[in-house]
């Protein structure tokens, strides 16, 4: 595994984390035992970024019964206040947390989202305050656009934007990269697979079950959805002749930027998690990223992200 520093000044993390959206039933239900398993088996191949959220269903209770026997202490474990952001909201998110995830501290504790509703100066205030009382290791933020990021630094330093980003989402790529670059902010990629639409593992016919949040996406959706998953299959091409899966191109075109501290990825069971390592270490030459640019012409709109 390889690593990179978390914004300007802080910690070392993986180049790939473990996103646990997927094993909280968000995108359908998984037996807890495989989700334990399944954290196991990220925390054993490297993937020590574990990454999950108050909004992330059963996430954080799962995370907790795994994080046991050692397991800990092996991994950088990061979560997020996702609903009331006044520093009531937040401080009562941050102990549910702590209880559900079964420790006394976060490594890396993020706001979920801008919203305007609460003052961004009391909830930047309120995170710097649980970093003093040790209550988090470190802050940050997540699907803040360059402009919420420079309000939000003009309170609190925070160190990572968890933000999504990936071959068919790249709108980042303007201004917001940008500003992190300049700031010092980490970036942490969510939706690194765009939800499964570059995972290879899904035919236009595939119908979501009910409880899967992408059976409510229009990108997972008629010929959107086959339009998506014919780029797809050019991009595979792409990826074979380079020796790599899609899901390991896909991730790789990831870290081809340094700005990019991590990439996170979900499964939803041990066996997924091993392929992800392949992308580590992966160098394009600059054909092969025309080719990818040339087919990443014709995406028909944007995936939808969380």
């Amino acid at each position: 595994m390889e690593y990179r520093v978390l914004g300007k000044d802080g910690p070392q993390v993986p180049v790939l984390g473990f996103g646990a959206w997927p094993l909280g039933g968000g995108m359908g239900i998984v037996v807890e035992s495989v989700a334990i398993s399944t954290i196991h088996a990220a925390i054993d191949n490297g993937l020590t970024l574990i990454d999950t959220a108050q909004a992330y269903q059963t996430s954080e209770t799962i995370i907790g019964r795994a994080l046991k026997n050692g397991y800990r202490e092996r991994c950088f474990l990061a979560t997020k206040a996702s609903f009331d952001y006044s520093r009531a909201g937040i401080l009562t998110a941050m102990e549910n947390s702590l209880r559900a995830l079964q420790v006394d501290y976060i490594d890396l504790y993020q706001l979920h989202g801008w919203n305007p509703q609460y003052p961004i100066e009391e909830s930047l205030e309120t995170l710097a305050w649980l970093q003093e009382a040790g209550k988090t290791r470190y802050i940050g933020v997540s699907n803040f656009n360059a402009r919420q990021m420079q309000q939000a630094l003009r309170v609190a330093r925070f160190c990572s934007n968890q933000i999504i980003y990936n071959l068919f989402d790249r709108q980042i790529e303007a201004e917001d990269i940008p500003f992190c670059e300049r700031a010092g902010i980490g970036i942490l990629t969510h939706s690194s697979l765009a939800k499964g639409l570059l995972s290879g593992r899904y035919t236009p016919r595939h119908k979501f079950s009910a409880d899967d949040e992408r059976s409510e996406f229009p990108s997972f959706q008629g010929e959107v959805f086959a339009r998506y998953l014919a780029l797809a299959d050019q991009l595979k091409q792409v990826a074979q002749a380079k020796g790599l899966s899609l899901i390991q191109l896909a991730i790789a075109w990831l870290l081809r930027l340094p700005a990019v501290t991590s990439v996170l990825v979900g499964a939803k069971n041990p066996a997924q998690v091993t392929e992800y390592g392949g992308a580590v270490g992966v160098v394009f030459t600059s054909e092969e990223l025309s080719r990818i640019d040339e087919i990443l012409l014709n995406i028909p709109q944007s995936t939808t992200g969380v």
